[in-house]
């Protein structure tokens, strides 16, 4: 069989912008092609890399090169789109292009691992497990809790839903097989026929949103579904998708939180009965390979998945939905500073499809571009159904205590909701006990070490806590300046609240839902699930109840404390306060009964609320883009951020202070305006001081064509190899 030395150029999983040149010895029917992983000797050690070209010509001798070790793949990865597609993510953000494909790939085989095989789509009862009593598997519980659930939801479940259900489900499921009691499938049923299934009528608004979107199919859209809390919108995303999928082309949806996807899985399997993918970083790494390989393979015909998911090659991609598009979990805060609400505006409009950004709340950002006309405006003004939109008071705090979380109003309209057995949601921002750990006598707060920051105390775990860089430390007793016992938590955390109803309201069960209580696999999908059920009567939690969920016995949202954001020194402070009051009171009364949302507060007559509550969220949303152009705010200009961090305190000011000269000599640095370089507002976190200089411009080629030039000088700079340091394009916060 003839054999030839072909030319390859590679991305390689490094740190190191520049792609570079290796020879592979082939068979001539097998010729390689961009977007296959290959192993090749990089330094000291091998590196796994992606043929990115098939060069004719290189300007260094052949046999300088090096061969490359390995060809692991036998058909590209990545499609071509998706290799240009990163190239520009890499161009933008700065970032090496061979990261930026590592990063794009689930970790498995990031890390050189082989192409797994297709895996079942969904798992069925045998006539075995149909007939098997519960009893029988008493010393089994999870194989027993997954026969009850295969029986509840008809005998057939599909993977994806039942891994969301019981992660991890691997054991279980090979247990279950094993015994005969389960079968898997290589296809879902087909979906009942449209009369069969009970779909929800559309409203006018509704009908008119999914004309709009399907109206686009075929070309780059973008259109912005502003809708209310409860207005429908993932009706609206269903109801185009079908047409989508009736073209047999695929559809991903983007969500900001893994807790979202286990009612969409539901929802989408009923409603289509399709092959679905899930992609978060809930599941294994072999779980996450599986499904980045259904959706790569076209076997998936519906991806749904958090932030990275929007790398995910698709093939015959007809839509894109990005659901609570505002959502600041869509920015990457690490290594490559992406946002994947913007990638998915750009892989749309590079694959030529729609792309639908739904929110109550919609981001600054996006609000400019519909009322300019880049995006098309879809509003939902009206709840689905019989839903009415909550009623929202505001309750004066001033005479509370410091350490009463609420007072006698705010305790009574809460029993009163008990009272006809409907079910309360307090919203917390804050896990924990309180954020403060004070000795009375002589005014010492307890402070991470390690970071410009106050513990946080847990109570339950008898701790203290840095939320920033994780240090713990056990609860003192005592007070480490004066010696003295008089110590006592300031302010409200998630466990506070928890103790605190559990005294006024102990025969009303309660459910505390947080990071710290929802941190075992499988938790959180439990916990909402009882919800539903009616299992809890109070219901305490932070962001990951807030978002998304439908809870249609939540007739009252309780907000005990919003202050700490009337007055944060962040540009976006008040942005984010609205969206979060907005979506936190959408929780309440979304089915037929009446709603009611307490705010309780302080500053009863601060502007912003006034303005939110009298006139809702599009009112306010006018007056602060107003204030931003004024102020010459994002969105109205374009940002970027250096970043620095030492242990060693002067080091990163002294960087950036280097960096902050070579712009003179730069003639692209005559359009942009800097600010800095200045400690940020935790100036040390997790034991490394840091800086940053602020970087602004009024439109984003002339900041891009100054970073193109300023960034390769920066890095050259003897001084950044004593610093870690990053730029982070269009930052979302300037912490």
């Amino acid at each position: 069989m003839t054999r030839s030395t072909i030319l390859v150029r590679v991305a390689v999983f490094a740190p190191l912008a520049g792609e570079f040149d290796y020879l592979l010895e082939t068979e001539a029917s097998r010729l390689p092609r961009p977007g296959q992983r290959v192993r090749v000797p990089f330094g000291r050690s091998s590196r796994i890399a992606v043929i990115t070209a098939l060069p004719k010509s290189t300007p260094m001798e052949r046999k300088q090169l090096k061969p490359v070790e390995a060809l692991l793949d036998e058909i590209p990865l990545f499609p071509s789109s998706s290799l240009e597609l990163l190239r520009w993510v890499s161009h933008y953000y700065h970032y090496p292009y061979g990261e930026s494909l590592a990063m794009a790939l689930p970790v498995n085989l990031r890390k050189g691992k082989p192409w797994l095989e297709p895996g079942p789509v969904a798992v069925a009862l045998t006539p075995l497990g149909e007939a098997q009593d519960g009893k029988a598997l008493s010393r089994a519980p999870r194989q027993r809790r997954m026969l009850e659930y295969l029986k509840e939801q008809g005998g057939v479940v599909g993977i994806e839903r039942l891994r969301e259900h019981f992660s991890p489900a691997g054991a279980t499921l090979k247990a279950l097989l094993a015994k005969g009691l389960i079968e898997t499938l290589d296809a879902l049923p087909a979906a009942e026929p449209e009369g069969r299934r009970t779909v929800p009528s559309l409203n006018q608004e509704q009908a008119e949103a999914v004309e709009a979107i399907v109206e686009g199919l075929g070309d780059y859209t973008v259109c912005l579904l502003d809708g209310v809390t409860g207005s429908g919108k993932t009706e609206v995303y269903l109801r185009a998708i079908e047409q989508v999928l009736a073209r047999d082309q695929r559809v991903m949806v983007l969500v900001p939180e893994i807790g979202l996807t286990p009612q969409l899985v539901e929802r989408f399997e009923r409603r289509f009965g399709a092959c679905l993918a899930l992609s978060h970083s809930g599941l294994s790494h072999g779980e996450r390979q599986r499904a980045w390989q259904q959706a790569a393979s076209g076997r998936a015909r519906i991806l749904i998945g958090t932030r990275s998911a929007v790398f995910t090659p698709l093939p015959a991609l007809g839509l894109i939905v990005v659901d609570e598009e505002h959502d600041a979990s869509y920015k990457q805060q690490e290594g490559c500073r992406y946002s994947a609400r913007d990638i998915a505006i750009l892989r749309a409009r590079r694959e030529r499809c729609p792309v639908v950004l739904g929110s109550a709340t919609p981001s600054f950002e996006s609000l400019r571009n519909a009322l300019e006309g880049r995006y098309r405006h879809l509003v939902l003004n009206h709840r689905a159904g019989n839903a009415r939109p909550p009623r929202i008071r505001l309750l004066d705090a001033r005479g509370l205590k410091a350490d009463e979380p609420f007072g006698r109003e705010f305790l009574d309209a809460i029993q009163n909701c008990l009272a006809r057995d409907e079910q309360v949601m307090l919203f917390v921002n804050r896990r924990g006990y309180a954020p403060v750990w004070m000795c009375y006598d002589c005014n010492w707060v307890a402070e991470c070490r390690r970071c410009d920051a106050r513990m946080t105390v847990h109570r339950h775990e008898r701790l203290l806590w840095c939320h920033h860089c994780g240090f713990r430390q056990a609860l003192p007793t005592s007070c480490p300046e004066c010696g003295g016992t008089n110590l006592n938590p300031l302010g409200q955390g998630t466990q506070r609240i928890e103790r605190r109803l559990a005294e006024c309201l102990p025969e009303h069960p309660i459910l505390r839902i947080d990071r710290d209580s929802m941190s075992a696999r499988g938790k959180l999908e439990k916990s909402l699930s009882e919800i539903k059920e009616g299992k809890y009567s109070l219901l305490v939690g932070t962001q990951l109840l807030s978002k998304g969920h439908h809870f249609p016995n939540v007739t009252l949202v309780a907000i005990p404390d919003i202050d700490s954001g009337l007055f944060g020194i962040d540009f976006r402070a008040t942005e984010r306060l609205a969206q979060l009051i907005v979506q936190v009171a959408g929780r309440a009364g979304r089915a037929d009964k009446r709603g009611e949302v307490l705010i309780q507060t302080r500053y009863p007559e601060h502007p912003l609320l006034q303005l939110l509550l009298a006139q809702g969220y599009r009112a306010f949303a006018r007056v602060a883009m107003r204030e931003r152009r004024e102020a010459g705010f994002p969105p109205y200009t374009y940002q970027a951020l250096l970043r620095a961090s030492s242990p060693k305190q002067p080091l990163p000011m002294a960087f950036l202070d280097e960096a902050t000269g070579l712009l003179a000599g730069l003639s692209e640095a005559r359009a942009v305006s800097h600010w800095g370089p200045v400690p940020p507002p935790m100036a040390r976190r997790a034991g490394r001081y840091r800086a940053q200089l602020l970087l602004q411009a009024d439109d984003r080629a002339s900041l891009q064509a100054l970073l193109r030039v300023w960034l390769p000088a920066v890095g050259k700079l003897p001084s950044a190899r004593r610093v870690r340091w990053a730029v982070d394009v269009d930052p979302i916060d300037l912490y």
